[in-house]
């Protein structure tokens, strides 16, 4: 197994899934907090399509 295959895989686990939607979820938190409750639902929106983008699952 090459170097390249190594760290698509690492990427593809489970660990990275976790620590991805960890950040996305503090990304969401943060840009709700500043951007208020009337855009709550585009922010959702837009972290649940980054995850479709970057995420495993």
């Amino acid at each position: 197994m090459g170097i390249f295959d190594k760290a698509k895989d690492a990427l593809n686990s489970d660990k990275a899934e976790q620590v991805s939607d960890k950040r996305l979820d503090q990304a969401e938190k943060f840009a709700s907090q500043r951007a208020g409750e009337e855009h709550q639902e585009k922010i959702s929106n837009a972290r649940d399509s980054i995850d479709k983008k970057i995420g495993n699952e």
